[in-house]
């Protein structure tokens, strides 16, 4: 499975089976999460079979049971990019967890710290975890209430972008991901823009936390999508507020 194909198939999990995830997908997410935490001001930690950060804990729309994995995502208080790296290369972490078959969901809030076995310093912050593990094929009578009561309808794509010109098959390509991307309560707060032959994505408020990690989720899903096309292949995203997405190095034009 690609990540593009987990794309289209990851759902939020919050019922997970008493299934131990095999040795060897803990180490390629272990792998992933050393990796990453080799990115400037942030850092990923996994908690295999220990879940004692999310048991007792219904309070909220978390209602999690099962939960015995997940990686903690923190980042340093002196980077202001640190939030929307944390959303980029924490969901290039849960697609690849669902290319594992695993089920997989982000959580902001509904977990406890004090229980949570990580070390982290005064000019570090814990912003949120990802949980993994096996989950049944449907949906639990939980995990359907809880998509009910925290998802409203999906933005078109129309209503997430603005253009002055007509955009690039790519760039539509992109968008597609974009409408799949997991947001806080499906808020789908970032806007993407095709002007003057520049892409750029931003959010109105930039203060609030949420919002920036679902700006580097969504611009990851972007990337991804985009890539299918030979001329976005290579395409990145500068982080930061309305930066630019640079197609293989040169403009995007």
């Amino acid at each position: 499975m690609t990540l593009t194909e987990a794309i289209d198939i990851r759902r939020s999990r919050r019922k997970y089976l008493d299934i131990p995830v095999e040795p060897e997908k803990i180490e390629r997410l272990r792998l992933l999460a050393h990796d990453f935490s080799k990115i400037d001001g942030i850092r990923i930690e996994l908690i295999v079979d220990n879940g004692d950060a999310f048991k007792g804990l219904l309070r909220s729309y978390g209602m999690f049971s099962g939960v015995k994995n997940y990686a903690v995502l923190i980042g340093s208080l002196k980077d202001f990019l640190a939030i929307e790296k944390l959303g980029y290369y924490g969901e290039l972490f849960m697609l690849n967890a669902v290319t594992m078959g695993l089920g997989t969901c982000w959580v902001a809030g509904t977990f406890s710290l004090k229980h949570c076995p990580v070390k982290f310093s005064g000019e570090e912050m814990v912003y949120c975890t990802i949980t993994f593990g096996y989950a049944n094929e449907q949906f639990s009578k939980r995990e359907k209430l809880v998509y009910s009561l925290t998802h409203r309808k999906t933005k078109t794509i129309e209503e997430m972008m603005e253009a002055d010109a007509p955009v690039p098959g790519w760039f539509m390509q992109g968008m597609n991901a974009v409408q799949k991307a997991p947001s806080a309560v499906n808020r789908q707060p970032i806007m993407f823009s095709y002007l003057e032959g520049k892409t750029r994505a931003g959010i109105k408020n930039r203060n609030d936390a949420n919002s920036i990690l679902d700006m580097g989720i969504a611009k990851l899903h972007f990337e991804l999508g985009a890539a299918k096309s030979p001329e976005a292949l290579n395409g990145k995203w500068n982080f930061g507020n309305y930066e630019e997405f640079i197609l293989n190095g040169g403009a995007c034009a």
